[in-house]
């Protein structure tokens, strides 16, 4: 089960898991698009099906969790890669994105006025979609998992910026460090059903939410790329190894860790 596989990480960790033998239940707001995904899993002679799912929605999150069972007689490894950046978030929209960053081009020369003046509605949204639309894709899934009873693997995506609060807008930080401590708490909780939780939290990764960060003034691409030493941005597949690696048994001793692919960014 993937969230967020529409495109991106959720895209690259479907077809990468179908490469190995899963079968893949895509799920993503855009259905459109988790169909292409579903082309891209057949050609690599992969199975899997789409669904609609918008993850704040407990209906369409039990509908998602039930359509693996019936599709494929179980469930035991759950990726919740579905999230936003900011409130108006629209995956793929780039034209939206250059909008978005420049109403906020006033927000980076006053941030403390940016605090005082923030919509707590956009703030709400962001940890509606990263946090409660993890924890309702977890519960509908996990609710099939132990009725199944066959253990499995859950694998969380957090961010750097659960740990760094340069690494995004507030409220996505926010959302994401409290993604992180959830994936802690579900480990030492779910342990006794054998299963794992364990999270990644990626460095910037060539994606569409990433895509606005070729669109700062040079200036402040220069100190982004100054604090990676590797100077670039990763690639959804290095993200879909990580989770390739914590679904499998060759992580089975792994709960409740987080994997920061960044290209060094934690090494400061």
């Amino acid at each position: 089960m993937i969230t967020g596989g529409g495109n991106g990480i959720g895209r690259a960790t479907a077809v990468r898991f179908a490469a190995e033998g899963a079968s893949v239940v895509v799920a993503d707001i855009q259905e459109a698009k988790a169909q292409e995904t579903v082309g891209l899993v057949e050609a690599v002679g992969g199975k899997a099906v789409a669904i609609g799912v918008d993850v704040v929605n407990r209906d369409d999150n039990d509908a998602m969790a039930q359509l693996a069972v019936d599709t494929f007689g179980g469930l035991d490894i759950v990726v919740t890669a579905a999230g936003i950046s900011h409130a108006s978030y629209d995956s793929g929209d780039i034209e939206n994105e250059a909008k978005w960053l420049q109403e906020r081009a006033d927000q980076v020369d006053d941030p403390a006025r940016a605090v005082a003046d923030m919509d707590i509605d956009e703030f709400r949204k962001v940890m509606a979609v990263n946090v409660e639309g993890t924890l309702f894709g977890i519960q509908a899934c996990l609710s099939r998992m132990l009725d199944l009873k066959t253990g499995g693997s859950i694998i969380t995506l957090a961010s750097i910026a659960a740990k760094h609060p340069d690494a995004g807008p507030l409220p996505y930080v926010c959302s994401k460090s409290a993604v992180w401590m959830m994936t802690k708490k579900l480990a030492r909780e779910l342990a006794v059903a054998d299963i794992r939780v364990n999270s990644i939290g990626p460095g910037f990764i060539e994606t569409s939410m990433t895509a606005v960060i070729d669109m700062m003034p040079e200036d402040r691409t220069d100190a982004l790329w100054d604090g990676i030493p590797m100077g670039r941005k990763g690639q959804p597949i290095d993200i879909a190894n990580a989770a390739l690696f914590l679904a499998s048994d060759e992580s089975r001793y792994f709960t409740g860790e987080i994997l920061h692919p960044d290209g060094g960014y934690f090494t400061e």
